[in-house]
């Protein structure tokens, strides 16, 4: 048994005694002559009291020596014991949110039977939703990514020292080579271009990298900005020196949750070295003072970089916030097979708030209206390599109008799959201050739900399922109306 559970579960049992013999951590100082601060480190779980500190607890606590120090727990601290063996708050990157494990056990401990109950009620729903550890871990960046508005200072300064170590000129394009042989011959990689393709089982993959050779293998199908990106990565791992790390990209395989967050570190530093940061900030200026908006315009900046129209998407998230104070934001990716009526929202970010377009585990139908879905339609109609739109996009029910940007591609890796990434900015006053072609007649305006079962919108062309769930929620409430006449009428 871990000397770490052995110490909170005798601090749990120490401060629940302590309670139902209503008295204070001063109170059981003056009765045991032992300090305040000690007896608040045991039951923190700090601390664990020697044999002869335990007999006079049990003493003055009148409970037995043995009933003290036994791991056995009664059923109202027994929900924390088993959380505690099962490791799940190992799992939680409490230190991602400046929260001890301590803290949130003595929370736990507080009202134990109402926050167990809540506990095992999101691991069941996690069970029944199939959610994975891999989804768990991607949920707690997502989080991270959140609570800083998705950017990170101290990245992109070791972006900035790095240009300036290597002689890389922000200003300009960054291309592939460039990166190529900094990785070559300043950390000793050999690149492979042709291993890969050997395989029909890694036709997903864009690369591996060999540890103990340094050998970094790419599949043939990269194009250059996703060669750069890839590159950038790399770097990242090297000039940040991070040791704990994924091997695959796309990775399928992973030993620890710092692992995971330090792909998303050398990621950030890979978009913010291809798609600096001043450059970026520079065009988004001048997009946004304009009175009219164009989607030749929004076509420039994606094209402007040797980048993806994804990454350029997601470095948006990372400088709207920061250089413009757009805090009230929204990402999205969406996978299409072509033939396919079921549209794949893989992944978002929401920034500030959880904004009404959102991803759904139900099997619910997203709104065809959304500009993110119609785009990847447009896209196959003209059997393009790129498609950008934009829409005002307005949900009646909240009165909400958000600014979305969209860019659609073909999936590079799969036949007859395309994604879309969207970015929706809420319509506000910080936003009006900021975006010039908000009025401009060149936007369509266009009332949008989240899912068809949710929507209210009548007579829409669109629509793939009846509003089920809203007209369950109507009739519930009702129901619930009609309840509270009945009480008002024979309460008297």
């Amino acid at each position: 048994m871990e000397e770490e559970y052995i110490k909170l579960i005798f601090g749990l049992k120490l401060k629940q005694v302590r309670t139902d013999r209503e008295l204070s951590l001063f109170g059981l100082s003056k009765l045991s002559g032992l300090s305040k601060s000690y007896l608040n480190e045991i039951e923190k779980g700090k601390k664990y009291p020697k044999p002869d500190k335990i007999s006079i607890l049990a003493e003055c606590l009148e409970v037995p020596y043995d009933e003290l120090v036994s791991l056995k727990l009664d059923k109202n601290l027994a929900p924390i014991g088993e959380i505690l063996q099962s490791k799940i708050l190992k799992e939680i990157p409490l230190e991602l949110f400046g929260i001890q494990e301590s803290t949130l056990i003595d929370i736990v401990s507080n009202a134990p039977s109402k926050v167990t109950a809540f506990i095992s009620t999101i691991i069941e729903i996690a069970k029944q939703y199939s959610f994975s550890r891999e989804s768990f871990y991607l949920a707690s960046v997502r989080s991270y990514q959140e609570a800083n508005y998705n950017y990170f200072e101290d990245l992109e300064q070791a972006v900035l020292r790095f240009s300036k170590r290597y002689q890389i000129d922000l200003n300009k394009k960054i291309k592939a080579s460039d990166l190529e042989d900094i990785l070559v011959e300043e950390y000793g990689y050999t690149i492979n271009n042709s291993e890969i393709s050997s395989y029909d089982e890694l036709e997903s993959l864009r690369s591996v990298f060999v540890p103990k050779s340094k050998t970094l293998l790419l599949s043939e199908d990269i194009d250059e900005a996703q060669r750069a990106f890839i590159y950038g990565k790399e770097i990242a791992y090297n000039h940040l020196e991070i040791t704990e790390r994924l091997y695959t990209f796309s990775w399928i395989k992973f030993d620890n949750f710092d692992q995971v967050l330090n792909n998303f570190y050398a990621s950030y530093f890979a978009g913010s070295l291809v798609i600096p940061k001043k450059q970026l900030t520079s065009d988004v200026k001048a997009f946004f003072s304009k009175k009219r908006f164009k989607i030749n315009d929004l076509e420039s900046i994606l094209t402007h970089y040797n980048a993806s129209a994804e990454s350029v998407f997601q470095r948006l998230t990372n400088i709207l916030p920061k250089d413009f104070n757009l805090k009230n934001l929204f990402f999205l990716r969406f996978s299409y097979n072509k033939g396919s009526k079921h549209y794949d929202l893989n992944k978002e970010l929401h920034l500030s708030k959880q904004q009404s377009p959102h991803g759904n585990e139900i099997n619910e139908h997203y709104c065809r209206r959304w500009v993110s879905i119609q785009a990847l339609n447009n896209l196959i109609d003209q059997n393009g390599t790129l498609f950008c739109d934009a829409q005002i996009s307005y949900y009646p029910n909240e009165d909400k109008r958000y600014l979305v940007l969209t860019a659609a591609t073909p999936d590079p890796f799969k036949a007859d799959n395309f994604r879309s990434v969207s970015i929706g900015i809420h319509i506000d006053g910080q936003s009006k201050k900021k975006i010039g072609f908000l009025d401009s007649k060149a936007l369509k305006q266009v009332d949008v739900g989240v899912t068809c079962e949710r929507c209210a919108i009548k007579n829409c062309k669109e629509r793939q399922a009846p509003p089920s769930v809203l007209e369950n929620t109507v009739k519930d409430q009702k129901i619930s109306e009609t309840v509270e006449k009945l009480q008002q009428k024979f309460n008297t």
